[in-house]
């Protein structure tokens, strides 16, 4: 993270620094961060101080079920659920000649209190990382060096309500229905063969990092009762809905929402061995999916979408 502070080789220049980009879009090299689209480190006039950024590579703080034993010493483990991610650094602003007023104006519009989360994403050895999140504070000293040459050594704390970072890059894999093998060919000649299946309704999600994720699952009609089983744990999603040819129902497991065609709730629907969506996520490693709807057409389809997840 860390930079000289007397380079500013490249004078940043944009109009929309709140703009939602996509996740290190902006992002060149190690040491840069982008916050939607402002970009910080090594190039701009916005350099990290030697001191890096606090919280990023750190656990969240959590809460914890754990109850003590009250005939014993220790307590019993319970769950533990991570509270939101605190990241923080110091910014150490040193514009080019002439062109402090704009880099100020650039760091009012990216540095403000918004309702809506952005991507902050962190490029540290070639990885790059990312977390939605929302400035929680900014604080900026107007000492003399920033009343005489806008120079400034301002803090500033971003809140990421999910403390989980993710890869910059969605993944997804899809299957159709299962469908039946041909089966034998007359005259039968040896050795038999059975043929293969179009489809077997299997799919894997592969999360390579080290916290669970949710994915987005898609279900593409014809199809009714649309169903996704993951073969290890056995939790389901089961809805009691017909999808006709063009239909979409989206399930998002991380908002807990199911959407048929991006305009109206069908969480109602689903069915009673259905497993709650929040709970529906994909464990570090290889998780193995299997799409059996009760009856489909060979169009019908599942895609499944997520971003592998760092604690």
């Amino acid at each position: 993270m860390t930079a000289p502070m007397a380079e500013t080789t490249t004078a940043y220049t944009g109009s929309t620094y709140t703009a939602d980009l996509a996740p290190g879009s902006l992002i060149t090299q190690d040491g840069q961060i982008q916050w939607a689209g402002l970009l910080i480190g090594p190039g701009t006039p916005f350099n990290i101080d030697k001191s890096g950024l606090s919280g990023w590579e750190d656990l969240p703080e959590y809460d914890s079920s754990d109850a003590d034993r009250p005939t014993s010493h220790g307590a019993w483990p319970g769950s533990r659920f991570a509270k939101p991610r605190k990241v923080g650094g110091t910014v150490v602003l040193i514009p080019e000649f002439n062109q402090a007023a704009e880099a100020i104006r650039a760091l009012r519009q990216a540095l403000a209190l918004l309702d809506e989360e952005r991507w902050l994403t962190v490029r540290l050895h070639g990885e790059l990382l990312t977390v939605r999140a929302r400035i929680a504070q900014r604080v900026v000293p107007a000492d003399q060096g920033f009343a005489t040459q806008g120079s400034s050594r301002m803090s500033v704390q971003w809140l990421a309500a999910d403390p989980r970072r993710y890869g910059v890059t969605e993944q997804m894999v899809s299957t159709t229905a299962p469908q039946p093998e041909r089966g034998l060919i007359w005259p039968l000649t040896w050795p038999l063969t059975w043929g293969e299946a179009k489809s077997t309704g299997d799919a894997v999600a592969v999360n390579t990092g080290s916290a669970a994720c949710h994915p987005v699952i898609v279900f593409r009609g014809p199809c009714s009762v649309p169903t996704v089983t993951e073969r290890t744990t056995r939790r389901r999603l089961r809805y009691a809905i017909d999808l006709a040819a063009g239909d979409e129902l989206v399930v998002d497991t991380g908002a807990g929402t199911v959407m048929l065609n991006n305009s109206a709730s069908r969480r109602h629907t689903a069915m009673a061995d259905s497993n709650p969506e929040e709970l529906f996520a994909l464990e570090p490693g290889r998780t193995e999916l299997s799409f059996r709807p009760d009856s489909a057409t060979p169009d019908a389809q599942m895609t499944v979408r997520w971003r592998s997840a760092e604690w």
